[in-house]
């Protein structure tokens, strides 16, 4: 394993039958896959980067980047609705039978969906808040409010609006990673994908859609969960507020959970070296090690 885990030395594609698929790799030992969340400018190498090297001391790291995001090839269909499809693909062109899971926010709720339709591929899932319904709190949450503004006119304020309200502490947010989400956020392809997601017309969309649909949301499927799961959150999440956790931390069948203060919705970057312990703990539960 190289000395400093560099975006150059991890970067890997691999190819598939309906694109390539980029990712990074680091480490040796059980495979540990890394899916990462929604928002302007995100990629897996920003949400996860942080962590690989503690990470990759036991684990083959693999952050996934899912087509719609500017990374992996593009695709026509709602990046939500491709991404599931693409770690099963991911797995497949890798040869890899069964994973450990880590997902923040929107890769939260993907790893959790192919951890139940997929339930002999996933062995233990984490979630970094963002799963669930909200309770008790209004929605969508204050964040997700900011992003839908800034999907319908980028602009530089709009986009330091939405990434302070992902974290408590706003020195998070520097200059240099404000230029780098601004710089991706409003490439052409990554802005139209994210309007298919986030844009205001198609949140009516998708929310009218769902209200007519007899198929049941995820979140009332959580009951067949059978992986090992941990719920992890920031007590001061506005963009999913931490009331979300209710629902699936009563119904996934063998679930822990773990509640990080004085931390907004990045809890691996915002509390990282207390996430990365709890984190490391559970997925090295019961080994012999």
């Amino acid at each position: 394993m190289p000395t400093e885990l560099t975006h150059e030395s991890t970067s890997r594609e691999l190819a598939t039958d309906r694109g390539v698929l980029r990712y990074h790799e680091a480490g040796e030992g059980p495979p540990l896959l890394m899916l990462h969340g929604s928002g302007p400018g995100v990629t897996g190498w920003r949400n996860f980067r942080g962590n690989l090297a503690r990470f990759a001391e036991r684990f083959r790291c693999l952050v996934l980047e899912f087509p719609g995001f500017g990374v992996s090839d593009p695709t026509d269909e709602h990046p939500m609705a491709a991404a599931g499809g693409a770690v099963v693909r991911f797995l497949d062109g890798l040869g890899l039978d069964r994973v450990d899971v880590i997902g923040n926010s929107m890769g939260g709720i993907v790893g959790t969906q192919v951890a139940v339709e997929h339930p002999d591929r996933v062995r233990r899932l984490v979630t970094i808040g963002g799963i669930g319904r909200n309770v008790f709190s209004p929605g969508p949450g204050e964040g997700i409010r900011l992003l839908m503004e800034f999907t319908d006119d980028p602009t530089r304020e709009r986009l330091i609006r939405w990434l302070h309200s992902m974290v408590y502490d706003r020195r998070i947010v520097t200059e240099e990673m404000i230029e780098e989400r601004w710089e991706q956020a409003t490439d052409p392809d990554t802005l139209a994908g994210a309007r298919r997601m986030y844009g205001s017309k198609a949140m009516a969309a998708r929310a009218k859609a769902m209200a007519a649909s007899d198929e049941p949301p995820y979140w009332a499927m959580l009951h067949k969960l059978t992986a090992k799961t941990l719920i992890t959150w920031g007590r001061d999440d506005r963009v999913s507020p931490v009331d979300m956790v209710l629902v699936p931390m009563r119904t996934i069948p063998d679930v822990q959970v773990n509640i990080f203060p004085n931390c907004g919705h990045w809890v691996m970057i915002e509390q990282k070296s207390a996430w990365e312990s709890a984190v490391l703990a559970f997925l090295t539960q019961g080994d012999e090690s």
